[in-house]
C-alpha cells in the first residue's frame, strides 16, 4: 500500500482519481490548491504526488521542488499539452506527464510504474498459500520456488494485489504488457492458464465477458 497526494482543484476529478487509487489498494490525501498541498508535504510522508499544473495559490510547477526536496516522486496531470511544457516538467524532475483527459486505467498503470521505480509497494505478499517477494521477484510455495516468466509474475502480482476483484482482460493486458490489447487476442488467457498450472491457483477464475478474478477468503 502506498500513500499518494492528489493535487487537483476540480473536486469531481479529484474524487474520481482518489476512488480509483483507493480501489487499487493505495491511501490518498486530497489537496484542492497548492498551498494545502505544500503544507501536507511538510507534515506527512508520501510515496507519490499527482500534480495538476493549473491549481490555485501554488501551481504544479512551483510545487515540484517541494516534492523533490522531500524525495517524493511526482507525476504531472494537466490539460496543458505543449511540447515545451512537457519537456520543462520532465527536466525539472517529474517522473511522468499525463495529459487530460486521460483514462483511469492508464493513470493506474503509470502510477504503478513510478512506484515500482521508486521502490515502493515492495512488501512481501502471502496469499492463497503463495509467498511473493516483490524485491527479489521470487514466488514460493512451502519454501519451494516456482519458476515464472516475467509476464506470469506480473499477472500474479496483479491478482495478489487485487484479491476478489474482477479485472478486465484489457486492464490486465495494459498493465502487464503496456499497450492496447488487439481484438480477439488470447494472450491474457494463455498466460493465465500457464500461471494456474505452475502455481496451482485454481482460485483464479474466469468472469464471463469481463476477464478474471482471484477468489480468496478474507484473511487468507
Amino acid at each position: 500500500m502506498s500513500s499518494i497526494l492528489i493535487v487537483e482543484d476540480e473536486p469531481a476529478i479529484a474524487n474520481l482519481i482518489k476512488l480509483s487509487l483507493v480501489g487499487a489498494g493505495h491511501t490518498c490525501t486530497l489537496a484542492l490548491d497548492g498551498a494545502v498541498a505544500a503544507d501536507a508535504l511538510e507534515r506527512e510522508h508520501f510515496d507519490l504526488a499527482l500534480l495538476d499544473v493549473m491549481v490555485p495559490e501554488i501551481d504544479g510547477f512551483e510545487l515540484l521542488p517541494f516534492c523533490v526536496a522531500k524525495g517524493v516522486p511526482a507525476i504531472f496531470l494537466t490539460a496543458v499539452d505543449t511540447l515545451d511544457k512537457r519537456v520543462s516538467g520532465l527536466r525539472m524532475g517529474a517522473e511522468d506527464y499525463i495529459v487530460k483527459p486521460f483514462e483511469i486505467d492508464e493513470l493506474l498503470a503509470r502510477v504503478d510504474v513510478v512506484l515500482r521505480r521508486a521502490g515502493c509497494g515492495t512488501e512481501a505478499l502471502s496469499i492463497a498459500g503463495i509467498e511473493i517477494d516483490p524485491k527479489a521477484m521470487r514466488v514460493t510455495r512451502d519454501g519451494v520456488e516456482i519458476q515464472l516468466t516475467h509476464k506470469e509474475y506480473e499477472l500474479l502480482l496483479m491478482f495478489a494485489r487485487n484479491p476478489n476483484t474482477a479485472l478486465y482482460r484489457e486492464t490486465l493486458y495494459e498493465r502487464v504488457w503496456g499497450g492496447e490489447m488487439a481484438y480477439g487476442s488470447k494472450t491474457v488467457d494463455l498466460h493465465v492458464q500457464r500461471l494456474r498450472k505452475k502455481t496451482g491457483l485454481d482460485c483464479i477464475r474466469a468472469v464471463s465477458k469481463v476477464g478474471y478474478r482471484m477468489d480468496v477468503p478474507r484473511g487468507a
